[in-house]
């Protein structure tokens, strides 16, 4: 058996990885256990092993996160997958195959930084970000796709009026999926919008998680949960609902801002408001280039599929106007699902598993 560990630093990484797991278990050739750090969120973790056990894997059981890595390290798995680089060069034995599925596909430049020598393998979602790493020297380079949205193409169509009910809102109404990121954010600015907006269509808000779990940000959940319980029509998704999948599903319109969200939600060829605002820090107002220096404005320039929202205020205006005509931005969002996203036929934790078992040397396998 091949012993692989998915390493996670927060939750909200696991959702990536499951369709990975899945394909490992459907080759039945692999022993899979996942870990979390022992320095997240303890609601956190309380939902990653509750996660963990309904997948059917093993979870790593440790006292604190110093002995979490270094029963990693003495484990010594022939595969290691994660999110990011922290600290692998601590846990990742000498002889572990590293994967790297980075844990966003969105506008910030850590997607290129956020590097390692140690890393063996790194799956990659689209050409025009093959080509940009391999420029800049990163090799073991996967074109496989992106991992996470492998459900979304393959599974069947949802009860979508079934499941809006399930949620007390109207299976009549159009629904609109409001995804922000926690920052640079538009929540703050963009949530009391939502009341106008939800006259006319249902509502649903899933914040990331450290809206929940980081207590800088943790007034972005109480604020839509004021507004959620004020509206009938607005419903906030509970942290415990950590993968964003099934909202994709029955939504029809995606609001965000500089979430991944952006490219993932193209799976689908729907509308997707752009939110070009946000509440930013004093030292980011004062200096904005030191917000920038994290941006990958490049990629930003080259977002021409989305409607962009100004103003919070124009937010029921907007909504209406896509309403009226879906269809506006329908030949620019397929241009840009054929650049971000590589293959969109379900497969891309296959060809992931693919090349890993190729690296290892499992006979028949190519």
């Amino acid at each position: 058996m091949i012993r692989v560990l998915f390493e996670h630093h927060h939750l909200y990484y696991l959702p990536q990885f499951i369709p990975i797991i899945r394909e490992m278990q459907k080759r039945a050739a692999y022993h899979i256990v996942a870990s979390i750090s022992e320095k997240a969120d303890k609601q956190e973790i309380g939902v990653f092993k509750k996660a963990v056990k309904e997948l059917g894997i093993d979870c790593l059981k440790a006292d604190g996160e110093n002995e979490r890595r270094r029963i990693i390290r003495e484990q010594a798995f022939d595969v290691l997958i994660t999110g990011n680089k922290q600290y692998l060069t601590e846990i990742a034995a000498e002889n572990t195959l590293v994967v790297m599925v980075y844990h966003g596909i969105g506008l910030k430049k850590s997607y290129y930084r956020d590097t390692s020598p140690r890393v063996d393998l790194r799956a990659v979602e689209s050409k025009e970000r093959y080509e940009i790493l391999r420029r800049k020297g990163e090799r073991g380079l996967v074109l496989c796709g992106f991992t996470k949205l492998d459900p979304l193409v393959k599974t069947d169509k949802t009860d979508r009026e079934r499941r809006i009910a399930d949620f007390g809102l109207s299976g009549d109404k159009k629904t609109v999926l409001y995804a922000p990121t926690f920052y640079p954010s538009s929540v703050e600015m963009l949530l009391p919008e939502l009341t106008a907006i939800a006259n006319h269509v249902n509502v649903l808000v899933k914040l990331h998680q450290f809206s929940w779990t980081k207590k800088k940000y943790r007034h972005h959940y109480r604020q839509a949960q004021a507004i959620a319980d004020l509206h009938p029509h607005v419903y906030l998704i509970p942290p415990e609902q950590f993968n964003i999948l099934p909202y994709y599903r029955i939504t029809d319109i995606l609001i965000t801002d500089i979430s991944s969200t952006l490219f993932e939600y193209l799976a689908l060829n729907r509308p997707i408001i752009q939110t070009e605002f946000s509440r930013k820090r004093l030292k980011h107002r004062l200096f904005p280039w030191l917000l920038n220096h994290r941006l990958d404005l490049d990629r930003f320039e080259r977002i021409d599929f989305t409607y962009r929202l100004s103003e919070p205020v124009l937010l029921e205006w907007c909504v209406e106007q896509i309403l009226t005509k879906p269809d506006t931005m329908e030949s620019a969002r397929l241009r840009a699902r054929d650049r971000f996203l590589y293959k969109l036929d379900g497969n891309a934790s296959g060809r992931l598993v693919d090349a890993i078992e190729e690296r290892i040397g499992i006979p028949g396998r190519a």
